[in-house]
């Protein structure tokens, strides 16, 4: 049995691109923040990587760490589960950190499983919660379970560290603060970093938008009855510049793909702007979206469910709400040039 005891502080997994931390490095910091001050300890940050700029190290501190834990090593240039899990590995056996979470991306969702089995820790993944236990002090990790008809509070009472993966986009990165202080600690990596697998090209999305970095977001529900009508939907999203989204519905009818589908089951968006066309509102869906700046729901029921976080509702048929909403928006870009 682990001693619980030995083991403190709250990690986040910074990721790294191209010598750059992504986005959702800095977002984990607010999650992070919380569960420390609770847990009383020091927030870090670990980033592992080749060539991390320095502006970006100090910006993680800037948001929150009280700690940067980093490890280069050409190896680390780009993610490769076995160099990285040993990284991984080899500072929680020498740190023993409490808490350890990162984001529910690809790398995220393949680095977490192997470095639990490596040191033998409990993991909880694609969590929408993660709070403190009151009487244990122990990590309460929130997730969807059932197929998103329930959500499930699990605890690691005994393993060590306790670790989880979270939703990228499903909070804010903290604002920075140019006077907060921390430290920058630099660790050598193991001897040797080998790969079975050996990364052979990199081939980016072709999209215009990308649906988890789009600034606006338009989505499809079920409510626009039949594949035919999403020229309604493209229509709107290319006069407001916006990716295309879509329901669990719609993905599963085979109306649209399932890298456009946001929810539980697809991808969690935080656009400046999210329009729902024809969506009902479903906790599934809800959950992936509820975090934009600004709502506009479209639905023809009064009583949908998508209106209760809407912050503009049109109750109407999206047939002729959409057509409208369109021309107005692209004449206005007209007007203004």
């Amino acid at each position: 049995m682990t001693d619980t005891d030995e083991y403190r502080g709250v990690w986040t997994i910074a990721e790294t691109a191209g010598g750059r931390v992504a986005r959702v490095g800095f977002e984990l910091l607010a999650r992070g923040r919380l569960l420390a001050e609770k847990r009383g300890t020091e927030l870090t940050a670990v980033v592992m990587g080749s060539g991390v700029g320095e502006e970006d190290l100090a910006e993680l501190i800037q948001r929150g760490a009280d700690v940067v834990l980093l490890v280069e090593a050409a190896e680390l240039e780009h993610f490769l589960v076995e160099p990285f899990a040993a990284c991984l590995a080899g500072l929680i056996r020498r740190h023993k950190p409490e808490i350890v979470i990162a984001g529910a991306t690809t790398s995220g969702r393949t680095l977490m499983p192997y470095v639990a089995v490596k040191v033998r820790a409990g993991l909880t993944a694609d969590c929408t919660g993660l709070d403190i236990d009151a009487e244990t002090g122990g990590l309460l990790q929130t997730r969807p379970a059932i197929g998103g008809n329930i959500m499930a509070t699990i605890k690691t009472p005994t393993a060590r560290p306790q670790m989880a993966t979270v939703r990228p986009r499903s909070t804010r990165p903290p604002e920075r603060d140019a006077g907060r202080k921390g430290k920058i600690v630099r660790e050598e990596p193991p001897a040797k970093l080998t790969s079975r697998v050996r990364r052979v090209e990199f081939i980016p999305a072709a999209d215009v938008h990308t649906l988890g970095e789009a600034d606006i977001v338009v989505s499809a529900g079920r409510g626009i009855k039949k594949s035919d009508n999403l020229p309604l939907v493209y229509k709107l999203a290319e006069a407001l510049d916006a990716a295309v989204g879509a329901s669990r519905d719609v993905v599963d009818r085979g109306w649209l793909s399932y890298p456009h589908q946001v929810g539980l089951s697809g991808k969690t968006v935080s656009p400046r702007l999210y329009v729902a066309c024809g969506i009902s509102g479903a906790i599934q869906h809800l959950a992936g979206m509820q975090t934009a700046e600004a709502i506009v729901a479209i639905n023809s029921d009064p009583d949908a469910q998508i209106f209760r976080v809407a912050d503009i509702g049109i109750v109407g048929d999206l047939f002729e709400v959409l057509p409208v909403l369109t021309e107005k928006i692209r004449q206005r870009k007209i007007d203004k040039g």
